[in-house]
């Protein structure tokens, strides 16, 4: 086994250097990137708060309570077994034909996924087939998921001007917390449409058909975006690899694993925000639902403000202490956060998810520029969505499913304070195993392609 020198020194890697765009190619890329994102996260995320919310009753009915609701949550993880190979198909694939292909491809898969579990008929009607086919359109949402994020993120970072390359890299990393924001509301307004009786029989259905206006017009917006010129002056060098994952696997392990352990820590405490608190304040603390939907909004709209905070701080203090701070912030509140939870009021409830979001954001926003100076750009694609799949599933996939069993084992929501903590601790050896470059190393970097034969290691 070889390793390469920690911190290459750029001659060595830069051979060919992809060309600057135009302004408006770079906006036009960003919000393409953000559009998108946020409609692929809807559609993710209308599922993971309906599954709180009504999938028991509907999908689970012959279960007791407590064990439909874990049932329910357990389909939320089946897709991140997907993820994994979702990453590796879109990721052989984006590094091969091209990022703007597969952006195009993941969304339409994740919009007819959602529509088909929307007009899913309950047990009640077809029985056991209902929860089966609940698992197959979840599993392909998950695929869809797996490799959705890489290309976005890099067709913002890559497009992105020098020394803007975080704050271009947040669009992406948007789609997030704009995507919780539109699940929310759109299940607050069906839900105040509807009786509690009529939101479990159908008015669930409606985030989810009102998904195929969402992805007509993302279609529509980044079909009209060109390729990354990074991705044009790999393909003009002729330095695509016939297998890009068995070059990340053999030459850029370290840098893998460093990202893998990034994610960890913010999924697993983003989808306790995103798919547990719901469910934990409407159970267990006597909360209605539109208050918790209301919590849910307001813990995403500062989850975006914080992402851009954070994006903006790496662009100047540098990606890996701007996650310093965040892991350390994320994980000091783990505790405070279940603690204000608990106290009932809302006031508090919207200060403890705010809390949150600060650590949160401040991990998140750097992350998507973060991947791209790990990676060479003909492995780039590959590397990314294979470690941001990995890091879902360590992190978040199985979140929400595991905090329910822990309330329900041990009876105090500081069990899952400790369940954060252990994520966030997980993030905290990444950021003291990623050795970082200079600033010029990372902005020549992230635009320049190795001649075929050479080696870039981004390590």
């Amino acid at each position: 086994m070889t390793h390469a020198p920690d911190r290459p020194p750029v001659d060595t890697v830069s051979t060919s250097a992809a060309p600057v765009p135009e302004p408006r190619q770079i906006r036009r890329a960003a919000w393409a990137s953000l559009v998108g994102t946020t409609i692929e996260w809807y559609d993710f995320l209308i599922y993971a708060a309906a599954a709180g919310l009504v999938f028991g009753q509907l999908f689970f009915p012959e279960l007791a309570t407590s064990s439909a609701v874990l049932a329910s949550f357990a389909t939320i993880g089946v897709s991140f077994f997907a993820r994994p190979l979702g990453g590796i198909i879109a990721g052989h694939l984006g590094d091969r034909i091209g990022r703007k292909a597969m952006l195009v491809a993941t969304l339409i898969l994740m919009g007819a996924s959602t529509t088909a579990i929307g007009l899913l008929p309950g047990y009640a009607t077809i029985g056991a087939a209902a929860p089966i086919l609940l698992v197959v359109f979840r599993f392909l949402q998950g695929l869809s998921a797996g490799g959705e994020w890489g290309g976005a993120a890099l067709l913002a970072v890559e497009y992105a001007p020098p020394g803007r390359r975080g704050f271009y890299g947040s669009f992406p990393q948007l789609g997030a917390s704009f995507g919780l924001v539109l699940a929310n509301v759109a299940l607050l307004v069906a839900a105040a449409a509807t009786t509690p009786e009529q939101f479990v029989a159908w008015g669930w259905r409606i985030p989810f058909l009102g998904s195929i206006v969402l992805i007509a017009i993302g279609f529509v917006v980044r079909s009209g975006v060109e390729e990354s010129p990074v991705f044009q002056q790999v393909r003009r060098s002729n330095a695509r690899r016939r297998a890009p994952l068995a070059v990340l696997l053999r030459e850029h392990r370290r840098a893998l694993l460093v990202a893998v352990g990034l994610f960890v820590g913010v999924n697993l405490c983003g989808y306790i925000m995103i798919a547990f608190i719901g469910t934990y304040g409407t159970t267990a603390l006597g909360m209605s639902r539109r208050q918790m939907l209301l919590v849910g909004t307001v813990g995403a709209l500062s989850w975006a403000l914080w992402t851009v905070v954070g994006a903006r701080w790496s662009d100047r203090l540098g990606r890996r202490r701007t996650y310093l701070f965040g892991t350390l912030a994320m994980g000091a509140w783990t505790f405070p956060m279940f603690l204000l939870l608990d106290t009932g009021s809302l006031g508090w409830m919207l200060v403890s998810v705010f809390g949150l979001a600060i650590g949160l954001g401040l991990t998140y926003g750097p992350q998507a520029a973060a991947y791209a100076e790990l990676f060479p750009p003909e492995i780039r694609y590959s590397g990314s969505s294979l470690a941001y799949a990995i890091g879902a599933v360590v992190g978040g996939g199985f979140a929400p499913l595991v905090a329910a069993w822990l309330l329900e084992r041990t009876g105090t929501s500081l069990s899952v304070s400790v369940y954060m903590l252990l994520g966030c601790v997980v993030t905290l050896v990444a950021v003291f195993g990623w050795r970082e470059r200079s600033r010029a190393e990372r902005e020549a970097f992230v635009s320049t392609v190795a001649h075929p034969g050479t080696r870039a290691d981004a390590e």
